[in-house]
C-alpha cells in the first residue's frame, strides 16, 4: 500500500504511555485466546469489556516511539482514506458522514462501552463513535496468526470503521434491540452477519482505495484476504481449543469472511452488502 507522505487524519488520539490505569493482562496463550474470542469485537463490545481483572500487578508504561512514530502515521493515513471514501459514498446516498475518532492505546483503555485490555483486540464503541487499537495487535496478527503486511493492517482499521458505518445507518441499534428478545445462540448468528457486513464494507473501502486513490500495490488484496482467513471463527477456535463449535461463532468462518470482503472489493456497491437478507433484524 502506498501510504508515505499522504494526507493524515486529525481524528486520532494517542493515549499510549499515558499515566495511570494500565496493567499487564498476560501474553502467550492468554493473548492468543483473547484474540481468538474477541478479535474484531462487534458493534456492542460491552458484553466482553469490563472483564479486565484490576487486581493484576501493575507495570511500567511501555514506551512508544514518540508522537510521530511510523505506526501512528500509518493509522492516520488509513483513517484519512476511510474518511474520504465514506464521505463520498454517504454523499451519494444523500447523507452526511460523521467521522469517527480513533484512539491508540497500550495495554488498557477506558471507552464509553467499558474498560478493555489489549487482549480484547481492536474494537469499535458506538457509545463514543471511536475505534480503539493497541498497535501491538499487529505483531499478533503477523507473528501468531500469520497475516502480515501493511494492507492486512489497513483491513483491521477498515473493518472497525465498517462498524461505525453500521452505527450511522441504524443497523447497530437494531442489533441492540434484538439482543433482549433472542437466545444467545440466535444472537450469535446475528452477530456473525454483523461482522460479515463489516468485512463487506472493508472490501468496499478497498475497492475505492484502488479506483479513487490508486494506492494499492500488487498483493495487497491477497494480504487482506489472508487476514480475513486467519481470523475466521473456525480457524481461531481450532487453534485455541483444538476443535470447532459452530453454535458459538460470532464473526463467521474464514471462508465467509473472505467471501464478503472480496464481494465488497469486486462490486464497490454498498447496496450489495445485505448479510441480513432474510429480514431477521426487522
Amino acid at each position: 500500500m502506498q501510504w508515505f507522505g499522504r494526507r493524515e487524519s486529525d481524528n486520532v488520539d494517542d493515549e499510549r504511555g499515558g499515566g495511570g490505569g494500565r496493567f499487564a493482562i498476560g501474553g502467550g496463550l492468554l493473548g492468543l485466546i483473547g484474540a481468538a474470542i474477541y478479535f474484531f469485537t462487534g458493534i456492542n463490545p460491552s458484553a466482553v469489556l469490563n472483564q479486565v481483572t484490576t487486581n493484576q500487578p501493575r507495570q511500567e508504561q511501555q514506551a512508544n516511539n514518540g508522537p510521530e512514530d511510523e505506526g501512528k502515521h500509518f493509522v492516520r493515513v488509513v483513517l484519512a482514506d476511510t474518511e474520504d471514501i465514506w464521505t463520498k459514498l454517504f454523499n451519494d446516498m444523500g447523507r452526511s458522514y460523521q467521522k469517527p475518532r480513533l484512539t491508540l492505546f497500550t495495554d488498557y483503555v477506558q471507552s464509553a462501552c467499558g474498560n478493555a485490555s489489549s487482549a480484547t483486540g481492536p474494537f469499535y464503541c458506538p457509545g463514543d463513535s471511536r475505534v480503539y487499537i493497541d498497535l501491538s495487535f499487529y505483531d499478533e496478527l503477523k507473528n501468531r496468526l500469520g497475516a502480515g503486511g501493511d494492507f492486512a493492517q489497513a483491513y483491521v482499521i477498515a473493518h472497525e470503521v465498517g462498524h461505525h458505518v453500521q452505527n450511522l445507518l441504524g443497523i447497530s441499534q437494531k442489533m441492540d434491540d434484538a439482543r433482549s428478545r433472542l437466545s444467545e445462540r440466535a444472537y450469535n448468528k446475528l452477530s456473525v452477519k454483523l461482522e460479515l457486513q463489516a468485512d463487506f464494507y472493508a472490501g468496499v473501502w478497498a475497492h475505492y482505495e484502488q479506483s479513487m486513490k490508486n494506492v494499492l500495490d500488487k498483493g495487497d488484496i491477497e494480504e487482506a484476504l489472508n487476514a480475513a482467513n486467519a481470523i475466521g471463527d473456525d480457524r481461531l477456535q481450532k487453534q485455541a481449543q483444538g476443535h470447532v463449535e459452530p453454535d458459538s461463532f460470532t464473526h463467521g468462518t474464514s471462508a465467509q469472511r473472505m467471501y464478503w470482503f472480496k464481494k465488497g472489493f469486486e462490486t464497490g456497491d454498498i447496496n450489495q452488502g445485505d448479510t441480513f437478507s432474510n429480514g431477521d433484524l426487522n
